[in-house]
């Protein structure tokens, strides 16, 4: 599943790929700001959305 991580307050990608980072190694990489806008980033997600369009097709789910 893709991770996708965005900059709350101007919407730059800070992070997006198939293989899940770490909160703090994000920020380590931008030296803990958005390097669009200068905010302060924090490690504490503001929203998390779970898109489920990306799974793959033809898996069955039970329920």
């Amino acid at each position: 599943m893709p991770q996708k991580v965005i900059c709350s307050k101007c919407g730059y990608i800070l992070y997006e790929g198939m293989e899940l980072k770490t909160p703090d190694e994000i920020l380590q990489q931008y030296e803990e700001r958005c390097p669009k806008c200068g905010r302060k980033l924090s490690i504490r997600p503001v929203k998390i959305l779970i898109d489920r369009s990306t799974e793959q097709k033809g898996v069955s789910k039970k329920g």
